[in-house]
């Protein structure tokens, strides 16, 4: 018993120190008890020789403790202290006036601001400067008249074109004045209302959550029967991709779990639209969701395994379990997170999408969504990779993909990528967030630099 306190109640190198003691005191004892009193001089000789042998077996163990424990001594930073300063950073992009950030777009705002209300709801240092910034954007930015056009590329990725930075060959199409944060995307408009959960999550304030039931009620208007279900990407009717019905999926089943009476009709949605998304086929034969259906046959396009549709789809997953609990939605979630860090993880345990290190406006959010969403499915069926991995990637962005300045760029395994923008940086701050929720089980990151 005096072994395993020595690992569980103190430091690893101290437990090593113990363990040595331990054994030797334990070995002394047994030879006083066992041998005869006659054979004493015999009796010496061995607990002698048994010393000696423990001397020379443990030497290379106890210089690993005195490492260790001198290890420990740096490894004072934490996961709390490096998603603060990743989140100060963060908000020197922040525009008061128009309650969204420079440098990256419409969604990608919606989406580093659901990282915001995240940190907040872990880190109470932090959540009075986040609900400020909400409170803020609840006005500025639905007022705000976003001027964007966004086009699939070849590779099935998302660009996105702001006011007269549209090159010559796309055509310009003004955005629905997004007022209520409706755009002509269902997508975009998904990402705003899952910000609004959360952030009626954290504070308890209602209009949040009523905003949040507003864009859903867009969103219904989307439905597209041609495929037997789900909804389209946008308002012009071009494309069914993963994305924006993992979204709808997501919404109804967030807003099943807080309307209250409500509450079966969103599940309804919920299941429905799982039931359709599992039947599509996106869902391929490795467990990875591929991009969208080809519209005129119905089927999987092979699209690029993107991090972020292997991402929403488990913390959608997670809230409908718990709006209709059934084992299945968390077996599912399972097959398709630990497919996604086969597929997309690099031998250190880092994620990875193809654009790297070009992933445009757009991409460059995507593994933050799949970071987060991880995070949630941890949190309800708790595993050792994913724990794993939350580690690796918080640890690798904080030592390679960082500059001087704590900015964090588009490649999580370093080196860093200039410049960075807030897209990279919110991206980067779900993986530490990620990091903060299990920072008990994970135990202290890495030292920060001065």
């Amino acid at each position: 018993m005096s072994i395993i306190l020595g690992f569980e109640s103190r430091s690893l190198g101290e437990g090593l120190c113990d363990l040595t003691h331990c054994l030797c005191f334990n070995l002394s004892s047994y030879i006083n008890s066992s041998l005869p009193a006659s054979e004493n001089g015999t009796r010496k000789q061995i607990l002698l020789a048994l010393f000696v042998m423990m001397n020379d077996k443990f030497r290379q163990l106890l210089f690993v403790s005195v490492a260790v424990s001198q290890l420990s001594t740096v490894a004072t930073a934490d996961y709390t202290s490096n998603a603060e300063a990743t989140f100060t950073t963060l908000q020197k992009w922040y525009d008061n006036s128009t309650g969204i950030y420079d440098t990256t777009g419409w969604w990608n705002s919606a989406n580093a601001l659901t990282t915001l209300g995240d940190l907040a709801a872990l880190d109470s240092k932090v959540k009075s400067q986040v609900t400020s910034v909400l409170a803020n954007s609840i006005v500025a930015a639905q007022n705000y008249n976003l001027q964007q056009t966004k086009v699939i590329t070849p590779d099935f990725n998302q660009e996105t074109f702001m006011g007269s930075n549209v090159p010559a060959n796309v055509e310009v199409e003004a955005a629905i004045n997004p007022k209520g944060f409706l755009n002509g995307y269902y997508d975009d408009e998904g990402w705003w209302a899952l910000n609004w959960i959360q952030a009626y999550d954290i504070t308890g304030n209602q209009d949040y959550l009523t905003t949040a039931v507003d864009i859903f009620n867009d969103m219904m208007n989307g439905t597209e029967p041609k495929c037997g279900g789900g909804i389209w990407w946008d308002k012009k009717n071009t494309y069914v991709n993963a994305i924006a019905n993992e979204l709808y999926l997501s919404v109804a089943a967030h807003l099943a779990n807080r309307m209250g009476s409500q509450k079966q009709f969103y599940t309804n949605i919920a299941t429905k639209q799982w039931q359709w998304f599992q039947s599509t086929g996106m869902i391929n034969s490795q467990n990875t969701i591929n991009d969208g259906l080809n519209f005129t046959t119905c089927k999987n396009n092979g699209g690029t395994v993107w991090s972020y549709n292997q991402g929403v789809v488990l913390g959608a997953l997670v809230e409908l379990d718990k709006a209709s609990p059934n084992s299945s939605y968390l077996t599912s979630a399972k097959n398709i997170a630990t497919a996604a860090i086969k597929a997309l993880g690099d031998s250190n345990g880092v994620l990875h999408d193809p654009c790297e290190p070009n992933c445009g406006a757009d991409g460059s959010q995507f593994k933050g969504i799949f970071m987060r969403n991880l995070q949630i499915l941890q949190g309800a069926a708790p595993d050792a990779t994913y724990l794993s991995f939350i580690a690796s990637n918080a640890n690798s962005i904080w030592t390679k993909d960082r500059d001087s300045t704590n900015e964090l760029s588009v490649d999580w395994s370093g080196p860093f990528v200039t410049p960075a923008n807030a897209s990279t940086q919110s991206s980067a701050l779900d993986s530490l967030v990620a990091a903060v929720a299990y920072q008990s089980q994970i135990g202290n990151g890495i030292a920060s630099r001065s």
